[in-house]
């Protein structure tokens, strides 16, 4: 007889703890995650904290497949929608740190088709690449059924440009997937890779990044995290199917589209946390760094999305970096804990990445989870920041 859902979750996590017992745990952080697990709002986690020398808290939570209770593991990977843009940014102002790139270039310049491009008043649009990469283009989205036949970045350039565009440049903030695509096909252009091979061999590889792919291979498949969504009248989580594209079937997009750990996407983090270098490896100039944690939109446009009355109309304590969404004003809830100047990025799939650079630590969480509200405002982020944050304060 199968055990209830609460009762194999409670055993997965205690067989967890034991095979990872020697990695440093925070208290307080897993009866902060079995709450989520008992109310069925996921079925596993991964949570991590991160400094810039050290981890001080790794822990598996639940499973990464529910019919089979495979447990979560170090090496489980996560589709992490989203947070793929940082990473996209990081190409972008590596460029920049090379003189190949300037953030006030015309999109034009590297991708011609875009001087066609006008606005809604019938004005040329000249986009330009900070305006691409955060998010105050106007730039219109391609068709999702369109989208879904191209192969390549340079196959959806007609598809955003056939899109109408949305408001003047400039005039307010909108998330917009198809700018990030643009600034991933620019890299492209002017690196002459395709952007996963420029991300794999810039990025990935220098890290050490063994886990993080577009695409991923045979061996890494069994290593990924079943997908769930919640069933709106029974309460239960249910199989998402969507699985992992291969080579050659969908473009290496930038807004979204790479696969991660938990420990890989932690290293990133820290990266970023010791301003761009790792190992003695320098990633990220000074300069490129202010451009990625700090906000580049003007200071009176509300920019994220929290601008409801329903998260507490909180647009304007955030700023946009490049691709990196800023804290300006700490908030009541998720942010009551993070420092002014945090900054990071969610997934449309529950995943969240946060570095607080006053308090020098990153938080991660990784679970595979679609469709809750506002997956940046979930109850699980809030949670585990929490206890994570409090149980630091205690050291």
């Amino acid at each position: 007889m199968p055990l209830p859902m609460r009762s194999a979750l409670i055993i997965s996590t205690l067989l967890t703890s034991t095979v990872f017992a020697a990695d440093p745990k925070l208290p307080g952080v897993a009866a902060a995650v079995l709450t989520a697990l008992d109310t069925h709002e996921i079925a596993g986690a991964v949570t991590l904290v991160i400094t810039r020398d050290q981890i001080v808290h790794f822990e598996t939570h639940g499973v990464a497949d529910l019919a089979t209770q495979r447990l979560m593991t170090a090496d489980t990977m996560f589709n992490i929608m989203s947070m793929t843009k940082p990473m996209t940014a990081t190409a972008v102002l590596m460029l920049i740190d090379e003189r190949k790139l300037n953030l006030a270039d015309p999109v034009a310049k590297y991708i011609p088709e875009f001087a066609a491009l006008k606005t809604p008043s019938g004005q040329p649009a000249n986009l330009t690449l900070l305006q691409i990469l955060t998010h105050v283009s106007g730039l219109g989205e391609a068709p999702a059924d369109a989208a879904r036949s191209a192969r390549t970045l340079a196959d959806l350039v007609p598809l955003w440009l056939a899109a109408p565009m949305n408001y003047e440049p400039g005039a307010k903030w909108r998330y917009c997937q198809s700018g990030i695509n643009a600034a991933a096909r620019v890299v492209e252009v002017v690196s002459g890779l395709t952007f996963d091979e420029f991300l794999r061999t810039r990025l990935f590889v220098p890290l050490g990044l063994k886990h993080t792919t577009h695409y991923p291979s045979a061996e890494q498949l069994p290593l990924i995290a079943t997908p769930y969504s919640k069933n709106k009248t029974t309460g239960q989580l249910e199989v998402l199917t969507a699985p992992p594209p291969a080579r050659g079937t969908r473009p290496p997009t930038g807004n979204a589209g790479l696969y991660s750990s938990a420990h890989d996407y932690a290293r990133f983090c820290q990266m970023l946390l010791n301003g761009g270098a790792l190992d003695g490896k320098l990633y990220l100039s000074p300069a490129a760094m202010t451009l990625l944690s700090t906000s580049q939109t003007p200071a009176d446009t509300p920019t994220g999305f929290f601008q409801t009355d329903t998260y507490g109309q909180r647009g304007a304590n955030y700023g946009w970096g490049i691709a990196t969404c800023i804290l300006k004003t700490p908030h009541p809830g998720l942010a009551a804990m993070l420092s002014p100047g945090t900054y990071g990025h969610g997934g449309a799939w529950g995943t969240q990445a946060w570095i607080d650079p006053v308090r020098g630590i990153a938080y991660i969480l990784m679970v595979q989870r679609t469709n809750f509200p506002n997956s940046d405002a979930s109850e699980v982020r809030r949670a585990f920041q929490q206890a994570a944050s409090d149980a630091l304060a205690k050291k």
